[in-house]
């Protein structure tokens, strides 16, 4: 604290006002100080809000993602597995009728084996026929009547 003068009817006047301009001065500067870091604090307290909001919503878009991610890997299982499941089905349907058409292709030539056997007999037989028709005829030209 700052000691006056005394004067004959108290204090010096002019040390009494200066030492309160001073004190006003400091007291305005003060004020504005303060009012300035309320300001910067109000602002920060905003920033602060805006960023809160922000990892709100990034927390969100990460939860999303992952759900998303979850989603999308169940889904491609089903789908390979659909997929190995049609062409397990595909890969038994296509053997079943290539079995299908072997015994159909074997039955097949079973029976032109069996036709070929019969053909070759019949030929066999008309053969000997025509031989022996061949050989009539040459007795008969042989003979002479």
């Amino acid at each position: 604290m700052e000691k006056f003068s005394y004067e004959e009817n108290g204090y010096n006047r002019k040390e009494v006002n200066d030492f309160i301009g001073e004190v006003i001065k400091e007291t305005e500067a003060i004020i504005t100080r303060v009012k300035k870091q309320n300001s910067e604090i109000e602002m920060l307290k905003q920033k602060l809000k805006h960023y809160e909001n922000l990892e709100e919503i990034l927390k969100s878009a990460v939860k999303q993602a992952e759900e998303t991610n979850n989603n999308m890997k169940k889904i491609a299982q089903e789908e390979s597995e659909m997929i190995i499941n049609d062409a397990k089905n595909n890969a038994s349907r296509i053997v079943n009728e290539a079995l299908l058409r072997a015994d159909k292709i074997e039955h097949n030539s079973d029976l032109i084996e069996k036709n070929m056997r019969t053909l070759k007999r019949k030929l066999k037989s008309l053969a000997e026929e025509q031989m022996a028709m061949v050989e009539e005829i040459e007795i008969l030209e042989l003979d002479p009547k």
